[in-house]
């Protein structure tokens, strides 16, 4: 067993001390997969790295224990542990960009893992390296062993970081958002290998991740956090057949799917609180639509509440709170959903039209030798974006899908060679120059994969908002900029004291949220969203999916929505062009091709989805 016992770990911060863990105990067992779910700040990946041992220099576990076996790991020299980590407990990062070495092929970093946990050295080892990458699905391992990192995409690299986990083979894998990089299919293939490892070898898997529709078809065990403690810990299926805390419900209800499209998804208002602040009541308690005046003034305990179930939760203490003690739903409370205008300009002339767009990549040593010395990533797309509408981009990793929206987007300059016709308001993107591609940066802005990557670590967050106003809205004068700026942040969920912060001190989330409010910042006509809720939790999801349709419908704004979230994709678009490798191979209505797909690889990507089972 891999036993937590009451473990709490603080940051030392400019703003004061951070409890980012208040008590956590969590025994985890092999062969079971313990999913832990939660908003982005609660202290999810902060558990992963205490039990690691891997936190930052200024935290520490400050009290309780984490063991393994019986063995005290928190006591164990740091030699030891370094055997400890890969050999027992294997750890899937979630920025796989991060976590890569861009200096070392993929094969180099894979045979060092396999060489320091296993017997295994030279030729053997390369072959397990090879066998690795084929079973999570990387296509023609024994030429992409010898890639660098940056030429693969970030589904491919999270898949990489996969494979060179589960080649150590450990008894242990701390899996943190291990499939948010992945497309539906290579999502199921990767789940899928987990779950034929835990009944082949018995492997114990802690799985942090915001998607619930993956916790309820992998997970035995569920522990919901929230502000730095377990509130709810249960059965997987008692917990979706029935969730006891509020904040679990209003997360099932803030999920999109087809059955919402039309309507404003439930949100919960509001941030998780700074973990700097001392509680006197329920941590969730300004959020609660069913919070009384004893949940404002007691702490609640992590409780047994029948079953195996543990909640933390005056409304499931002592007999619950007396109905007269309710209050009524407030402001701060959950955001009852709200009809929208799903209307688009139909028969209105496109803003953008695509013909015949082709993107090729010069061809260096080593890499794919195909064609005149050119790799054809995108092989003659054409498409049509209407004004206040959505038009979802979505395929496999590596099909081409960020490709052609850096291409709209004037970024693959000198890069590649792009061809064909990207036609917005009569001018063609491709031409543009001088002053007039820095007009185009004010109508299309994009929101990047990978937000750690694209927000400039030398600069605070207000600095990250305001480059782009300065440049390209000129006419805003410095209290319009700040003005702007502090609304932003409270559209995207975030406290107005991130302004001042850097983007290394926000988790994976709230830095997504930075890229998309960077996006929103001049108001353009079009944005190219590149897997823009991939990071998010639900309830953040839901606000950034009901401010992205307030928007379409308020300023007629237009999306390309590049993902692989198809409950994403059947509640916010309105068209769907589906790639797979370089090409468009189905296009048309969401709803026509989402619920009567004609080729056998979008119904390959439908069956692929993973749905939430509630029973």
């Amino acid at each position: 067993m891999l036993d937590i016992q009451d473990i709490r770990v603080e940051l030392d911060a400019e703003t004061g001390t951070v409890r980012a863990i208040d008590g956590m105990t969590l025994p985890l067992r092999r062969g079971e997969t313990f999913a832990l779910v939660g908003e982005s700040g609660c202290g999810k990946s902060m558990t992963a790295l205490a039990l690691m041992r891997l936190l930052p220099e200024n935290g520490q576990v400050v009290s309780g224990t984490i063991s393994l076996g019986g063995q005290d790991l928190l006591a164990l020299p740091e030699r030891q542990m370094r055997q400890v980590r890969g050999g027992r407990i294997g750890m899937i990062f979630q920025e796989p960009s991060t976590s890569l070495n861009p200096v070392m092929t993929v094969g180099s970093q894979m045979l060092e893992t396999i060489e320091a946990h296993t017997a295994l050295r030279g030729a053997a080892a390369r072959q397990k390296a090879i066998d690795w990458l084929r079973r999570v699905g990387i296509p023609e391992p024994e030429r992409r062993i010898d890639d660098y990192p940056f030429r693969m995409s970030g589904g491919q690299k999270q898949r990489v970081m996969i494979a060179m986990t589960l080649a150590a083979e450990p008894d242990f894998i701390v899996a943190d958002e291990p499939t948010t990089a992945l497309d539906v299919t290579i999502q199921a293939q990767v789940l899928d290998l987990l779950k034929q490892l835990q009944a082949e070898t018995g492997l114990g898997l802690l799985l942090i991740t915001h998607d619930l529709a993956v916790v309820s078809g992998m997970a035995h065990r569920v522990g919901l956090m929230y502000a730095g403690q377990l509130v709810e810990l249960a059965d997987a299926g008692a917990f979706f057949a029935r969730p006891l805390h509020p904040y679990a419900g209003a997360l099932l209800q803030a999920l999109p799917d087809a059955r919402r499209r039309g309507q404003g998804l439930a949100a919960i208002p509001g941030t998780v609180p700074p973990l700097t602040q001392h509680f006197e009541g329920c941590r969730f308690a300004s959020r609660c639509d069913q919070a009384g005046q004893r949940c404002h003034r007691e702490v609640p305990q992590l409780s047994p509440a029948g079953a195996g179930r543990q909640v933390r939760c005056w409304l499931h203490v002592d007999g619950g709170m007396p109905a007269a003690a309710a209050m009524p739903a407030t402001a701060t409370g959950l955001v009852a959903a709200q009809p929208v205008d799903t209307q688009t300009a139909g028969s209105a002339a496109p803003l953008l039209t695509v013909r015949e767009l082709k993107v090729d990549f010069p061809l260096r040593q080593g890499w794919l030798q195909r064609g005149a010395g050119f790799f054809h990533a995108v092989q003659g797309v054409s498409f049509d974006v209407k004004r206040g509408e959505t038009l979802a981009l979505v395929g496999e990793s590596g099909c081409g899908k960020t490709t052609t929206g850096k291409a709209l987007v004037q970024l693959l300059r000198h890069v590649a060679t792009v061809s064909g016709q990207a036609l917005m308001e009569g001018q063609n993107l491709n031409a543009l120059q001088g002053g007039d591609l820095l007009g185009l940066r004010r109508k299309i802005q994009i929101i990047f994969q990978d937000p750690f990557a694209s927000l400039n670590p030398r600069m605070r967050v207000r600095q990250v908002l305001e480059e782009g106003l300065i440049t390209l809205r000129p006419d805003f004068d410095a209290a319009q900029r700040r003005q702007r700026i502090e609304s932003l942040v409270d559209q995207v969920g975030l406290r107005k004291d991130a302004l001042d912060r850097y983007p290394h001190e926000f988790s994976g989330g709230q830095r997504q949220r930075i890229a998309i409010a960077r996006a929103l910042a001049v108001e353009p006509q079009l944005i190219v969203c590149d897997e823009p809720t991939s990071a998010l939790d639900v309830s953040v999801q839901a606000q950034i999916l009901n401010l992205l349709k307030d928007l379409q419908r308020s300023l007629g704004m237009s999306y390309l929505f590049i993902t692989h979230n198809i409950g994403v994709v059947e509640y916010i678009a309105d068209t769907v062009a589906v790639m797979q490798r370089g090409r468009i191979v189905e296009y048309g209505p969401v709803q026509q091709v989402l619920t009567h797909p004609q080729q056998d690889y979008t119904r390959e990507l439908i069956a692929s989805v993973p749905r939430l089972v509630t029973g």
